[in-house]
């Protein structure tokens, strides 16, 4: 997923606040309610017009988010002060991340033509394992467009062994070798 860059930012002082305080458990579950309240249609609407005063903005946000941790009750209301609640998934998700991260964990995302098997998942998994060296968390995506074979994201590394990039160095070096 492409992260606005003030997500990340937000995050990484969110997950430094929360380890310092050792409080990371209850920094995800309030997140994850702040992304819930941000994310809801409704509760966009309202955040996004110029018709509703911000006072009934934050008061909202004050009793939706009543029993989360009181400095992402904080950051709630920085998001909503600045009209970049929008923001409040991607914050949440890049949070989850650097704890992942911290904990050793990768996050891959593998395409493939076809929908894979449990078998083929549980194969891949464990050859990315053996790449990251720590746990992999698997997300599977089907893109026919790549016609065989797999691409794997891993954070910022890609390795694409599909047939489609395959196909178009083979027809490059074609193109090249007629030159």
């Amino acid at each position: 997923m492409i992260r606005d860059v003030a997500a990340r930012r937000y995050a990484e002082a969110a997950y430094l606040l929360a380890r310092e305080n050792g409080n990371e458990d209850a920094w995800s579950a309030g997140l994850a309610a702040m992304a819930a309240l941000f994310g809801d249609e409704q509760a966009q609407t309202l955040f996004e017009s110029t018709r509703v005063p911000p006072s009934q903005k934050l008061a909202l946000v004050e009793r939706a988010l009543a029993g989360v941790d009181p400095l992402v009750l904080n950051l709630a209301r920085l998001l909503v002060r600045r009209r970049r609640t929008s923001l409040g998934s991607q914050i949440a998700e890049a949070f989850q991340e650097l704890i992942d991260h911290a904990k050793g964990i990768s996050h891959a995302t593998v395409t493939s033509a076809v929908a894979l098997s449990p078998d083929d998942k549980r194969a891949v998994e464990q050859k990315l394992r053996e790449i990251t060296g720590g746990e992999v968390i698997l997300d599977t995506q089907v893109d026919e467009g790549i016609l065989g074979g797999l691409v794997v994201r891993i954070g910022d590394r890609l390795i694409d062994g599909s047939t489609r990039s395959r196909l178009i160095a083979l027809k490059q070096r074609l193109e090249g070798a007629r030159a």
